[in-house]
């Protein structure tokens, strides 16, 4: 039954977006996947970073019920959420030059290791440098992005690349430029963004993915319950422990 309100139409905009992702990104999802599977089972760490909202789909990969205990965030100082006074600094970060290396420089990811960097244009500097610099120190990159910037904007990075450019695999999510579902008369500016939503079923499908491909080759995958059910917290507390050496939330 179709829906009319603006509330409704939103719906149906996100739903839409997701059957495409679906349908069109299944083959680079299921590769992410297996790049993920690939360095769990070869011991190495799993990393996820992403500046202002995009902020919150590497986020919720991190430490949360239902997922892979092994992912870290790689925070940037001043960039991981609205929290920062003024806000807009967060986005004024994000075309700073040299900021990625100095991150990348002083965290604990090291070649073998899996990054994850999610912009939903990909065209400032802090990710498409975040990506060139780690692929220099031997991580394997995955972005997740639209494509649809790269073909309908011009990057601010010195190179004129973007994410995506610097990637090994691609995960587009298909988002149109303005992140904005809806117009109506009476309101001027497009409203409704549909990324964050987008965006998490991504990363979430990608995380099932190397789940999958972890029990296919007879590992099973240290996953966390939710600490609001009886015996969660002992469980986590004993995956934390077994793979502490890959896990930087708690230190």
């Amino acid at each position: 039954m179709s829906d009319s309100t603006l509330a409704g139409q939103f719906f149906d905009a996100a739903i839409g977006l997701l059957e495409r992702v679906r349908d069109e990104g299944s083959g680079n999802i299921a590769a992410a996947g297996a790049a993920i599977a690939d360095t769990v089972a070869a011991g190495g760490r799993l990393f996820a970073f992403g500046a202002g909202h995009s902020s919150l789909a590497a986020q919720d990969v991190v430490y949360r019920a239902g997922g892979l205990a092994l992912m870290n965030l790689l925070a940037v100082p001043g960039t991981v959420g609205v929290d920062v006074m003024p806000a807009t600094l967060g986005s004024a970060l994000e075309r700073v030059d040299g900021l990625a290396g100095a991150v990348l420089d002083s965290s604990p990811a090291e070649a073998g290791d899996v990054l994850v960097i999610i912009s939903l244009s990909g065209r400032n500097a802090l990710p498409v440098e975040m990506a060139m610099n780690a692929r220099a120190l031997g991580l394997k990159v995955i972005g997740v992005t639209s494509v649809a910037y790269a073909k309908g904007t011009r990057s601010r990075h010195g190179s004129g690349g973007f994410l995506r450019d610097h990637c090994d695999i691609v995960l587009d999510s298909k988002i149109s430029i303005g992140d904005a579902e809806l117009t109506v008369e009476g309101i001027e500016a497009p409203f409704a963004p549909a990324s964050t939503v987008v965006t998490s079923a991504v990363m979430q499908a990608m995380m099932a993915a190397a789940a999958e491909q972890l029990v296919a080759r007879g590992i099973e995958p240290p996953m966390l319950r939710s600490g609001n059910v009886d015996g969660g917290h002992e469980w986590n507390g004993r995956v934390m422990t077994e793979y502490r050496d890959r896990i930087f939330y708690r230190r």
